[in-house]
């Protein structure tokens, strides 16, 4: 049996066509992951296909038996292009990701199956079925799955190419998000649930890494604070130093943050999400607070640790001058790698069924859906006022004057932040340029 396993992207991030720099990819866990998760008794060889990194033609592709496609909102309608062509050739399609797991109906309408939820049971299962001719038209993840006794395989690496990507070793520690954020579509896709991996497992899987770096995955690696001070305790002996996601209360919390540090981290994403309070409590994620902000960053800092604030505008409180008071915040505090995006309502959150209420979505084009376009009408200022704003956001923020006087007083991880700054530099002058006409004639497959 022969599999092709491919990540669609879209324009903005697709290799050949977008504005994405080597120095802000990572390798994929997903692909990995799914290669390791194929049973050795099918006797399959499998080819991988990451959009990020790979430029491809279909036609090189046309003896795979079976295609297997990842696909995440923003990248749904290139992935459905992509089923459909492989199925009216004749090849079975299996369609999986957090996107399908949110609209398993719309997506089984372009694939031979849809696979909802995590996969460590489903995809294997679904290969064995395909080979034994009785692949069913969905596979769901079971309500009693839980991570912290399932033996998931270490992920494949050797499918990567090093070359491509800042770094291959990608991990995850923890899956899914015990938060409520009304706009994030990862706690909803998985019912809120907190999955933990054993961390002898964790464990296991670095001591086969190579290099100096981990790059963990995990869209909160510090919900579970007696897990998380565990972690880092046991990765502590291996000296590597890592980047991760995790919460800003990390930086009020002395234990936490002097374990985390100790265990070799030198870099967090972080959701600052907005520099007003009442935004924050707007999007349930009060628990943030604006006026600790700065000593945050400090605390970070302190202890030789960048940070990579994330930023979303277009809240219902936003008016126009939230991304100049933005821009001045991360201006004056040196956050490290500011990151910007519009709130978008992605299917199954709170923010999608308000503004669907509300008769406010104004786009129904998916590929549109990747958090830097605005498909809905803001209440405090107009669509392309909101589209101008996140572009001046971008732009102010990482002109060379910006980065140099950041990045000249925080001094964190500056092999890293000085390549991803200039990476971000290009791409803040090149958004602008990815219009809604762009995404639509670059969002097919057949066109590519």
């Amino acid at each position: 049996m022969k599999i092709l396993l491919i990540l669609p992207h879209g324009p903005i991030h697709r290799a050949g066509a977008g504005t994405y720099a080597r120095s802000l990819r990572y390798a994929p866990l997903t692909l990995a992951t799914l290669v390791a998760l194929i049973p050795k008794d099918i006797n399959a060889s499998v080819q991988v296909i990451d959009e990020g990194a790979d430029v491809w033609n279909p036609e090189d592709y046309s003896d795979a038996d079976l295609v297997g496609i990842s696909a995440m909102t923003g990248t749904a309608l290139r992935a459905y292009s992509m089923a459909d062509h492989f199925r009216k050739n004749g090849k079975t399609v299996i369609i999986g990701g957090i996107h399908p797991t949110l609209m398993p109906d719309e997506a089984k309408l372009h694939a031979d199956c849809v696979i909802a939820g995590l996969a460590e049971e489903s995809w294997p299962q679904a290969l064995r079925d395909f080979k034994n001719g009785c692949l069913k038209p969905f596979y769901r993840m079971s309500s009693s799955f839980d991570l912290s006794v399932s033996k998931t395989p270490i992920p494949d690496r050797s499918i990567f190419d090093r070359k491509k990507y800042i770094t291959v070793n990608s991990i995850e520690a923890t899956r899914g998000c015990a938060h409520k954020c009304s706009f994030c579509a990862v706690a909803r896709a998985w019912n809120n649930k907190y999955y933990v991996r054993p961390i002898s497992d964790i464990v296991e899987e670095i001591s086969t890494l190579e290099g100096s770096e981990l790059c963990f995955l995990d869209p909160s690696l510090t919900c579970d604070r007696n897990y998380a001070v565990k972690l880092f305790q046991a990765i502590t002996p291996f000296k590597k130093w890592w980047v991760g996601c995790a919460t800003i209360d990390v930086a009020h919390d002395e234990v936490l943050l002097k374990t985390l540090a100790e265990s070799g981290c030198k870099g967090l994403l972080i959701g600052f999400e907005s520099v007003s309070q009442n935004a924050l409590t707007f999007v349930k994620k009060g628990f943030n607070q604006v006026s600790k902000y700065r000593d945050a960053v400090k605390r970070f800092h302190e202890y030789g640790i960048g940070i990579q604030a994330c930023f979303v505008f277009g809240l219902d409180v936003d008016s126009i001058d939230v991304f100049k008071k933005t821009v001045e915040f991360i201006y004056e505090t040196n956050i490290d790698l500011p990151q910007f995006s519009v709130i978008t309502p992605f299917p199954g959150t709170e923010v999608f069924r308000e503004l669907e209420s509300e008769g406010r979505i104004i786009e129904r084009d998916w590929s549109l859906f990747d958090a830097e376009h605005v498909v809905f009408r803001p209440k405090n200022m107009t669509p392309d006022q909101l589209q101008e704003g996140l572009i001046y956001a971008w732009q102010k923020s990482y002109s060379l004057r910006s980065v140099f006087k950041r990045l000249s007083l925080s001094r964190c991880l500056l092999p890293v932040a000085i390549p991803a700054n200039l990476g971000y530099n290009y791409y803040a002058r090149h958004l602008g340029s990815y219009t809604k006409d762009r995404m639509f004639r670059e969002k097919t497959f057949e066109t590519n």
